[in-house]
């Protein structure tokens, strides 16, 4: 008798448009029906699901993860609690999601925050939401208040979508009847519909037009419309970010009601945006240094614990003659190597630079 298929929830994907069918199903989870019960409103439960979804794709995608599943045997609430402790305790940015969206703009004001809270900056950042502006329109995702004052506004448009192009004017069909947005007009919308000083467009990584990392896969400045920024959210990096919203605000500080040579400016602001990369790329090569080092340091206790404790198996066999089955066990095995070498490793994963 031929054994019956159990449905299931997952159908074939859909190569050509990147889409995963999902059939329709009912969840058996205590923890996450208390979850959507008692936390999510009915009208956020579609996005939260989703979310959580990304969530933990992501997760799975972390190879500490896989480890640490593979060393943990007990129900799933004590995983899901160990796990959310390791990313707490990481603070990593790359927790946070890449979705299209709001999800994607709260990531983005919420970094934007930490780093100028780090930096003790007291600008204003929020949601726009839903709330328009002049002429009716909603561009401008994230409204940044220099100083918690609103007459100094820079305006950042959060774009994670591959059809978004860059729009050079030179190339802009104005008689077009399928008219996409551009990160030209989109900036300028922005810039007027928030009346800001300065205008920002942010992209992932992942999911930008190649128009639009042709022109720049870091930090790029269009005279008198805005700057483009590409941003690697599932990794966590929005360096880019930081580096044009600094540069926005000291244009929208210290701009004045003069006539600008624009191509003058651009190649000013190009020279910093390039030195400040070259920074950052440099700090990275220190970070990455540091942890090869680390990683050294490791390799050369391990190896010194392990000389160590041969030399004293040797010198047991050059005294005895020989070595007992329960000696010949605990060298074979590394006797209590590992526990000693737990404390070392963790002396050593807390230098910092």
């Amino acid at each position: 008798m031929a054994k019956k298929e159990t449905a299931r929830i997952i159908g074939n994907l859909d190569q050509q448009n990147k889409r995963i069918p999902v059939n329709a199903f009912e969840l058996d989870s205590e923890i996450v029906f208390e979850y959507f019960d008692k936390k999510v409103s009915a009208d956020e439960r579609d996005k939260t699901f989703l979310r959580a979804i990304y969530i933990g794709v992501l997760a799975l995608m972390e190879d500490r993860l896989s480890s640490f599943l593979d060393k943990t045997s007990s129900d799933l609430g004590v995983e899901l609690e160990s796990l959310k402790k390791i990313f707490d305790m990481k603070q990593e940015v790359f927790f946070k999601t890449a979705v299209k969206g709001t999800i994607a703009e709260n990531d983005i004001a919420e970094a934007l925050r930490n780093y100028l809270e780090s930096r003790n900056i007291k600008d204003e950042i929020s949601l726009s939401g839903t709330e328009k502006a002049q002429g009716d329109n909603k561009t401008g995702d994230i409204i940044c208040k220099i100083d918690a004052s609103g007459d100094k506004t820079i305006a950042i448009e959060c774009k994670f979508n591959k059809n978004v192009k860059l729009g050079d004017i030179k190339g802009y069909e104005v008689f077009n009847k399928n008219k996409q947005d551009t990160a030209w007009g989109q900036l300028i919308e922005a810039d007027y519909n928030r009346e800001s000083r300065c205008s920002i467009i942010v992209f992932d990584r992942a999911l930008a037009d190649s128009s639009i990392t042709n022109f720049t896969d870091s930090v790029a400045y269009m005279p008198q419309v805005g700057f483009v920024v590409i941003i690697d959210s599932q990794a966590g990096n929005y360096t880019n970010l930081f580096i044009a919203y600094m540069l926005a605000r000291d244009i929208a500080l210290h701009a004045k009601n003069v006539e600008y040579d624009k191509d003058l400016l651009a190649i000013i602001i190009t020279r910093i945006v390039k030195d400040v990369t070259e920074i950052q790329k440099i700090k990275d090569m220190v970070v990455n240094n540091i942890k090869n080092n680390k990683d050294i340091l490791k390799m050369l206790e391990k190896s010194m614990m392990m000389v160590q404790f041969d030399k004293d198996y040797l010198t047991k066999f050059l005294k005895d003659g020989t070595l007992t089955k329960e000696d010949l066990l605990k060298f074979y095995l590394g006797g209590d190597m590992g526990e000693k070498y737990k404390l070392i490793e963790k002396d050593i994963d807390e230098i910092h630079a």
